[in-house]
């Protein structure tokens, strides 16, 4: 093909998503693999997505290995990554947090079989405990990650879940110094590239990116999807919670690269109406959800790599296979996507992603659980219960009820079990009032 008259398809892709010039020189970028070249023999199949990092020109894998949720089984996750490895995935992503501390141990245990330029680690402070704030606290967590990791640096370092308000941020990594201390870690290169992941209180994100000049992010993680993109400000009841499109734009009009979590809304939309699914399945019968989400993510140039936590086969089979190589998204099927979101917005579901940052729970209640059923029932029409009078309440309560028997066979784990307490409510990333929600599923289960 003439390259003039490829570049001009580019360029009218790029005029109808409505992105900017400065977008189009990421998109160009896309080597080994360009998802947008038109003639598509010459793409070459079964080869990885990679996106450029803007400061260090690495190709990182379009498709990111989330380890949050692995197999507590080290041959296991031994298999998973190699198989990752195998097939072009070179990003993993891990936190202290994640399983209590397991998860970078299984990762770091993992990748240490594999040269060190074959993989990029990416973990996190994670201090969001108040106990945890000091320097000196937060220095040994930075440090034990290094251990853990068995690495003698991070190649992606963030500052963990900002977005609980300005006292927490400041509290957390400026009043301590913990900030200067990773920004000289990153000059010494023992960090290579410093970002942060945001959730909730959006004058932080904002905070953090208007002072650009002063701590140049390489990078920032942000929870975005098709649904969040215009209907994620008021998930958790705040004003202050932002879309996912005013992120990801102020983010690129910056020239700081965005990673994605949550490109699945933590599983959502394997779970959609099922009129909705037939949609998608009307345009594309083969294709899940899963993929018809990654694609959408992926059509946009500022995202270096997309989250997914794989911890079955199947699932990173799939994935790896959407990713190589990519198919981005046409003009109807981003539209359509869009009209499904409208319909997903108006249902009464409970905006939980089953990241279980709140859990354990003192009394008891598996949460994201109870929020997974509830939600489960809502999106099949079973829920709301219509009125008492109605012919059809018992039966439909009833059906509710075993439903929740069946879905949680321990009762002591029900919403029946929470107290009140809000230990949850600072940990949620979602900003949901976790025990408001647990008193309306009381309150369903009652037939009230």
């Amino acid at each position: 093909m003439d390259e003039n008259k490829q570049n001009m398809s580019r360029r009218e892709f790029l005029r109808r998503l409505g992105i900017g010039a400065g977008s189009a020189m990421a998109l160009m970028a896309l080597e080994p693999v360009n998802v947008f070249a038109q003639d598509k023999k010459k793409a070459k199949a079964n080869r990885m997505t990679y996106r450029v990092q803007h400061g260090s020109g690495e190709q990182i894998s379009l498709l990111g290995f989330g380890m949050m949720r692995l197999p507590n089984n080290q041959e296991e996750v031994d298999q998973l990554v190699d198989y990752a490895i195998e097939h072009g995935v070179n990003y993993f992503d891990t936190a202290p947090m994640y399983m209590g501390g397991q998860s970078e141990v299984l990762t770091g245990n993992s990748l240490s079989r594999f040269p060190r330029n074959k993989f990029f680690i990416a973990t996190k402070m994670s201090n969001q405990n108040r106990r945890q704030w000091s320097y000196d606290d937060s220095k040994r967590m930075y440090e034990q990650s290094l251990e853990r990791l068995k690495v003698d640096y991070i190649d992606y370092y963030l500052l963990h879940g900002i977005g609980g308000g300005m006292d927490s941020l400041k509290g957390r990594f400026l009043d301590n110094g913990i900030l200067d201390f990773l920004l000289k870690e990153r000059e010494a290169g023992r960090i290579k590239h410093l970002g942060f992941s945001y959730h909730g209180d959006v004058r932080d994100f904002d905070w953090l990116l208007d002072h650009n000049d002063e701590y140049h992010w390489d990078f920032c993680q942000i929870q975005m999807n098709f649904l969040d993109w215009r209907h994620a400000s008021m998930r958790g009841g705040r004003r202050s919670d932002a879309d996912a499109e005013y992120l990801y734009n102020k983010a690129e009009k910056l020239g700081v690269q965005c990673v994605v979590m949550e490109p699945l809304r933590g599983g959502a939309f394997g779970r959609m109406a099922q009129e909705l699914t037939d949609e998608l399945k009307a345009v594309h019968p083969d294709d899940s959800t899963a993929r018809w989400a990654f694609r959408w993510v992926g059509s946009y140039p500022n995202i270096l790599t997309t989250l997914s936590g794989m911890n079955r086969m199947d699932h990173l089979e799939e994935n790896v296979k959407t990713f190589s190589p990519l198919e981005v998204c046409t003009e109807a099927e981003n539209k359509l996507l869009a009209e499904i979101a409208d319909k997903m917005a108006g249902f009464p579901t409970i905006p939980c992603t089953a990241c279980a940052y709140c859990m354990p729970c003192p009394y008891g209640v598996d949460i994201p659980a109870n929020f997974s059923y509830y939600n489960e029932a809502v999106t099949s029409h079973l829920l709301p219960l219509p009125e008492k009078t109605a012919a059809d309440f018992a039966e439909r309560k009833q059906q509710f009820t075993e439903g929740f028997q069946k879905a949680l066979p321990d009762q002591s784990k029900w919403a029946y079990a929470c107290q009140d307490c809000e230990e949850c409510l600072s940990k949620c990333p979602q900003q949901i009032r976790i025990p408001n929600q647990m008193a309306r599923i009381v309150e369903t289960m009652r037939g009230k």
